[in-house]
């Protein structure tokens, strides 16, 4: 069964999570007695609820920074009086020049007409989108910094450890501001196919952090921090299917501190490309391709290139329609989705083996960055 991967924004859904939790009343038999407690001059004994732990310091500090984003899809002017069309969370990352910058997903600003960020202290504010990016999920925004006082530390999520204790902050449902799940990394170098232009396919492999702290819808965009309160990824999604809990995947902070600063400057990402139209040897009818362009019955994964661009990185390397791409830079490509994840861990060239009449060959690309593949 296909998982449901399920990004953490949220919209108008508290009413039907509160009644599914009314629709399960207790049973006598789930009950079990609560011990006497002890008295004092015949009134109870007091216990102080009061913790030293430091980490309770140390999430309060980083719960500053955590903000929420509301989103806003009416005629694109500020108006206090119009509607939330949608809610996640942002981190605040910067103070520069009198503005600060907010990041947080891609799919909680997409389509917004208006932004909105409300800060831990209830201060809400107009922000502006610098840009965003569909393929790695991240948004910047910039709001004015006269009201932000703190700013998150930022660690370093290449030394994160599996069953390193993490803490995740954000806005979960919509309603609960600045709440915190506590949980520990599950997997430090998950992959995650996800479906960047929402055709239907997957055309991406992302890598994400696993954590097992509940990451909700409304927490798209918050905070993930270690436990010393730095910041080590950005909250995106979870698995949502029957029977399944603690799977949610954060952006490692390694990986979103190039495309945030992009994004910052030049409001948009540069994704290389080779200048080909791909569809997955998958796609086509059983014996189709043997009969077109000589694939082995055998050849089972793979991409076939539909046309190249003239004057393109493909076509300068020789490439052609009917091509089919077998591997790029050793590693096996299975799908569409992994010829777009070899190109962006390029260092600007790659060798592409693919198929042509059935014989393998080897070409060596030289990628160009667009906003194409």
């Amino acid at each position: 069964m296909k998982k449901q991967i399920l990004p953490g924004i949220t919209g108008g859904i508290l009413g039907s999570v509160l009644t599914g939790m009314l629709a399960f009343p207790f049973l006598a038999s789930d009950l079990s007695p609560v011990a006497d407690t002890p008295l004092l001059n015949g009134m109870p004994k007091q216990v102080s609820s009061t913790s030293n732990d430091p980490l309770t310091n140390t999430v309060a500090t980083a719960q500053k920074s955590v903000v929420t984003v509301t989103s806003f899809s009416n005629n694109g002017t500020f108006n206090t009086s119009d509607e939330a069309s949608g809610s996640g969370s942002g981190v605040i990352y910067k103070k520069s020049s009198g503005k600060a910058y907010i990041v947080s997903n891609h799919h909680v600003v997409d389509g917004a007409d208006k932004l909105e960020i409300t800060t831990n202290d209830g201060t809400k504010l107009e922000a502006k989108l610098l840009g965003s990016d569909a393929t790695y999920d991240l948004a910047v925004l910039e709001v004015d910094g006269s009201a932000v006082k703190d700013v998150i530390k930022i660690g370093e999520s290449s030394e994160l450890k599996q069953g390193q204790t993490v803490f995740a902050i954000g806005n979960p449902l919509g309603e609960f501001q600045n709440s915190v799940t506590r949980g520990i990394i599950s997997s430090v170098d998950r992959t995650v196919p996800v479906d960047t232009n929402e055709d239907g396919q997957n055309d991406f492999n992302t890598e994400v952090l696993q954590t097992d702290a509940a990451i909700n819808p409304g927490n798209s965009g918050g905070a993930l921090i270690d436990a010393k309160g730095r910041l080590i990824g950005i909250n995106s999604m979870k698995i949502a299917e029957t029977g399944v809990e603690g799977v949610g995947f954060s952006i490692p902070i390694d990986e979103a501190f190039p495309i945030i600063k992009q994004l910052e400057e030049n409001g948009k990402v540069a994704h290389p490309t080779l200048g080909v139209s791909l569809q997955d040897v998958s796609a086509f009818p059983s014996g189709y391709l043997e009969e077109q362009i000589n694939l082995p019955n055998s050849q089972t994964t793979g991409v076939v290139i539909l046309a190249v661009e003239p004057d393109s990185p493909a076509a300068d390397a020789g490439l052609q329609s009917g091509d089919v791409i077998i591997s790029i830079d050793g590693k096996k490509v299975e799908s569409f989705a992994d010829v777009k994840t070899a190109l962006v861990k390029s260092d600007g060239t790659v060798d592409v083996e693919f198929l042509r009449n059935g014989k393998a060959r080897t070409v060596t690309a030289t990628v160009s960055s667009t906003n194409q593949l």
